[in-house]
């Protein structure tokens, strides 16, 4: 019988302490204390320690700086520039003198050495850039924020997708540490 209700008590328990890391999201008072889950209690710590991580050794500039050098520039610019510049033009075409110059050729022209100047120039863009994230962009207390802000119980399921199996293998060895406390007491009991 001891090995059973050790068994018994010991996979509660860890079944209890791993409940216990997200559960209860707000903090509950019983018996004179208070409790809340370890995930909610200390999500402006984890948010900060994970921004630290993630802005001083993940995501640096120089990281952004090879992102961008991945990026197809020219069709970015091209893109930008129908989007931008589509609607001024149709203005423009409207202006009695201006819009006899502005034929589909000449615009055509502009767009294609617009284009070609900037991406002869992406280097020194890239650079540019990327001092403007290093100056702009703080990626620790970007990410900071964002998991201080970040539902713990959408955090709970994420965890639990990526770690039920281990989760659930804890609160089976909680069980079986039990059983095997329970059925050394039986034996040290038979022994007396």
């Amino acid at each position: 019988m001891l090995p059973l209700v050790g068994a018994l008590i010991g996979y509660v328990t860890n079944r209890l302490a791993v409940h216990m890391i997200f559960r209860p999201v707000e903090p509950k008072r019983f018996l004179g204390m208070t409790f809340q889950g370890l995930v909610p209690r200390r999500q402006a710590d984890l948010a900060k320690s994970i921004g630290g991580v993630v802005g001083d050794h993940l995501v640096r500039p120089e990281d952004l700086r090879g992102a961008l050098d991945q990026v197809d520039l020219e069709g970015v610019v091209d893109r930008a520039l129908d989007k931008g510049l589509g609607a001024k033009l149709a203005e423009l075409r409207k202006l009695p003198l201006v819009g006899s110059f502005l034929t589909d050729e000449r615009v055509n022209e502009l767009r294609r050495h617009a284009v070609q100047g900037i991406v002869k120039n992406k280097d020194d863009i890239a650079d540019a850039l990327q001092q403007g994230l290093e100056k702009g962009v703080n990626v620790h207390a970007l990410v900071e924020a964002k998991v201080k802000a970040f539902p713990v119980t959408r955090m709970e399921e994420l965890i639990l997708q990526v770690a039920s199996r281990e989760l659930k293998s804890i609160e089976i060895l909680g069980g079986v540490l039990g059983g095997i406390v329970g059925l050394v007491q039986a034996g040290l009991l038979a022994l007396l």
